[in-house]
């Protein structure tokens, strides 16, 4: 009698295609998109195996490359509507991260489609070009834990009563008035992280008592965490026009107050720069694109900085006139880009927020290249009747600075660093190289200096 030899025999049993489908799915979603759905091609069992994964993410990789990019966006919006036509189940997570897929009436469809289907993660990043509006169904996806959204106009419905379930909101680009943003952030109650980027001429108060985490960028009038006690991590980029740093100087408020003086939870604030706008002018400008935007003015084969206004500068508003009422004791990491140490009210934000910092561990600062050449005769007098003598930096294990020029007012905070750190391990200095001339005499100064930390070591770092 002939043997029949089946394939079984040959290839052993279909252990993966036993597998349970919780198993299974774990597996597609490690793959791209696209490769998930070719798994379809293996064999009967398999033909609809990727159409119940709970997530899906689109990427520039979902379809084939080509130079028109109208091919490659219809191509997109084909897939992406056939995908969700052929999918079974519920869908927790869906992305689109894209940069050639621009505004385009499926949106509206895949929104609708997905707010019925139990969706929890929503990311939205498209292409550059025109902003697509966010269709009112988002509103009725009551179990959102994360939303992002770029490049589109958000306008809540007056019956909206809030995302209950949200923990992290990404607004970047997004067209959507001040009051709205406001309130659609109070109306998250379990929001943990926030991200606001690209806003402009925004004045804006937070309310949000399960916030942990906080990035800003943009233009802001102003700014009040009013209801913040758990934040843990702030990291912020502000921007300003000429008459917006004007409104600040004219201010009678304390900004550090409106903004750091309700985080007592507080362990890691960064503050970062962007720089105004700027009178052109018949010399050549470079900007780089950075988060820390620097603009330079070519003339003569030098380099200036031009006109900025900092974060730093911003919480100095009010400072001078008052005592802040809270101890960070959690805070262990600052750094703060572009300091005008010229700016005694700049230099006073700082020492009160070491000073309050009983646990601080890292700080980082960044030098201003601004300062002008007529400072000659700083007020000195501030670091005996500015600081507090007795306060030492009892945890302060690691210091950078960096953009430094050998200014007085710097080299008087580096002697305040060394004198008051007992535990210091290194204090790094960067000098700033459009001042070659004063790093001998900082390096002269520096090593007069008197220190509390037998192991401390200072690096004088050329770059």
């Amino acid at each position: 009698m002939r043997r029949v030899i089946r394939m079984v025999d040959v290839m052993g049993p279909d252990l993966i295609s036993d597998l349970p489908q919780s198993i299974i799915e774990s597996i597609l979603v490690k793959l791209p998109i696209t490769d998930a759905v070719r798994t379809s091609i293996l064999s009967s069992k398999w033909r609809y195996k990727w159409a119940s994964i709970t997530q899906l993410v689109f990427d520039d990789k979902c379809v084939p490359f080509s130079n028109d990019r109208e091919v490659v966006e219809r191509s997109v919006v084909k897939f992406i509507t056939r995908a969700l036509f052929l999918h079974q189940g519920p869908i927790h997570k869906f992305q689109i991260s894209n940069s050639m897929l621009q505004s385009y009436p499926e949106i509206d469809q895949w929104i609708l489609f997905l707010s019925r289907n139990d969706i929890k993660e929503l990311v939205m990043e498209i292409g550059e070009g025109e902003f697509f509006r966010i269709p009112s169904s988002l509103f009725n996806c009551r179990k959102l834990t994360r939303l992002e959204l770029s490049r589109c106009e958000l306008d809540p419905p007056h019956s909206f009563k809030g995302f209950v379930c949200l923990r992290s909101l990404n607004l970047h680009q997004v067209l959507i008035s001040p009051d709205a943003v406001e309130s659609l952030i109070s109306r998250c109650p379990l929001l943990e992280s926030l991200s606001l980027s690209y806003f402009d001429n925004l004045a804006l108060t937070i309310s949000a008592p399960n916030l942990k985490y906080l990035y800003l960028e943009g233009e802001f009038k102003d700014i009040c965490l009013e209801d913040t006690p758990l934040l843990v991590e702030i990291s912020i980029a502000m921007y300003m026009t000429d008459d917006i740093a004007e409104h600040f100087e004219q201010s009678s408020n304390c900004n550090f107050l409106k903004f750091l003086g309700g985080v007592p939870n507080l362990e890691k604030l960064v503050g970062l720069i962007y720089f105004t706008k700027v009178t052109l002018c018949s010399h050549v400008f470079i900007v780089l694109d950075h988060p820390q935007k620097v603009v330079y003015e070519i003339m003569y084969d030098q380099l200036y900085f031009i006109h900025f206004c900092t974060f730093l500068k911003y919480l100095s508003i009010g400072i001078d006139s008052v005592h802040l009422p809270i101890m960070y004791n959690n805070l262990e990491t600052i750094e703060l880009h572009q300091v005008n140490f010229e700016d005694t009210k700049e230099i006073l934000v700082i020492l009160r927020m070491i000073t309050s910092s009983p646990n601080l561990k890292e700080l980082h600062i960044s030098g201003s290249s601004n300062i002008p050449i007529a400072a000659d005769a700083p007020d000195l007098d501030f670091w005996e009747k500015g600081c507090l003598s007795d306060s030492a930096l009892n945890k302060l294990k690691t210091v950078k600075l960096s953009e430094m020029g050998g200014w007085p007012h710097e080299l008087e905070f580096i002697k305040y660093l060394l004198c008051r750190s007992p535990v210091l391990e290194t204090l790094s200095i960067i000098p700033c190289v459009f001042d070659m001339g004063n790093n001998l005499k900082m390096l002269i100064e520096l090593v007069k200096c008197r220190r509390a930390s037998s192991r401390g070591e200072v690096i004088f770092i050329h770059e």
